[in-house]
């Protein structure tokens, strides 16, 4: 595993994945950021104010595309020039394949959703919020970061099996507007897109009771254990076409 995971780095040496990882965000708080100076009056609730505004953006729309885009980035070398060949062949089992891929896209995320926080609370200090810096949000963004690994063992699977780098960001686009539908209908907590509108606190800051909260953790697991046993069942037992 530790070679597999080494190997994963090694691919992104040289990559532009971490400027991606450091825009998107940005571009997310700024679009947040904006839309809470020209509403400032209507938002009189400080910190949690700006907070449904970043995270409204960044939460429901840009993480999900970053997930995506980390995924189909870290399949994109075994796709090419038939190097799924090599690993297939190589002695490190197809486990250890996928769940290096899904811990490496996971650090990324972590990374994105780290830099996340520091901007909410620089753009808070710019923006001279009375009251301290909500430390609950921290847990909102680990909550957050738990529910985009099972979003990310949905997304790897897509990407290891579909060979266009585009069409995985498409779809993952798609189960965007169905999460948000899904929670608007009281059904968040059976879609993994949904799941994280629910742990970031996007559209409600209220908190979870300890029921939803248990079900929250044990749902996400369950996804991450289904999606990541799909497709290394699937790795096992199908051929994998490459150009």
């Amino acid at each position: 595993m530790k070679r597999s995971i080494s190997a994963e780095w090694l691919k992104l040496r040289h990559s532009r994945i971490g400027l991606v990882i450091a825009v998107l965000p940005i571009i997310s708080l700024l679009i947040g950021c904006a839309n809470y100076y020209f509403n400032q009056g209507a938002l009189q609730n400080g910190w949690y104010s700006l907070w449904t505004q970043v995270s409204l953006f960044y939460g429901v729309f840009f993480l999900p595309i970053l997930i995506a885009i980390c995924c189909s980035y870290i399949c994109r070398l075994e796709h090419l020039n038939r190097n799924w060949n090599m690993v297939m062949t190589s002695p490190v089992s197809v486990a250890s394949v996928f769940l290096a891929k899904l811990i490496v896209v996971s650090i990324l995320i972590l990374f994105a959703q780290a830099l996340f926080m520091g901007l909410y609370w620089l753009a808070g200090t710019l923006f001279s919020l009375p009251g301290p810096f909500p430390v609950e949000t921290i847990g909102w963004t680990i909550r957050g970061w738990y529910a985009c690994m099972s979003i990310s063992a949905l997304q790897l699977g897509l990407s290891l099996r579909i060979r266009s780098f585009a069409t995985p960001i498409g779809i993952s686009l798609c189960a965007v507007f169905i999460g948000l539908g899904m929670y608007i209908a009281k059904l968040g907590m059976f879609f993994p897109f949904s799941l994280l509108n629910i742990g970031m606190r996007v559209m409600s800051q209220d908190k979870l009771t300890d029921m939803q909260n248990f079900l929250f953790w044990m749902i996400n697991l369950a996804f991450i254990i289904i999606f990541a046993s799909m497709s290394i069942r699937r790795l096992k037992n199908n051929d994998i076409v490459s150009s």
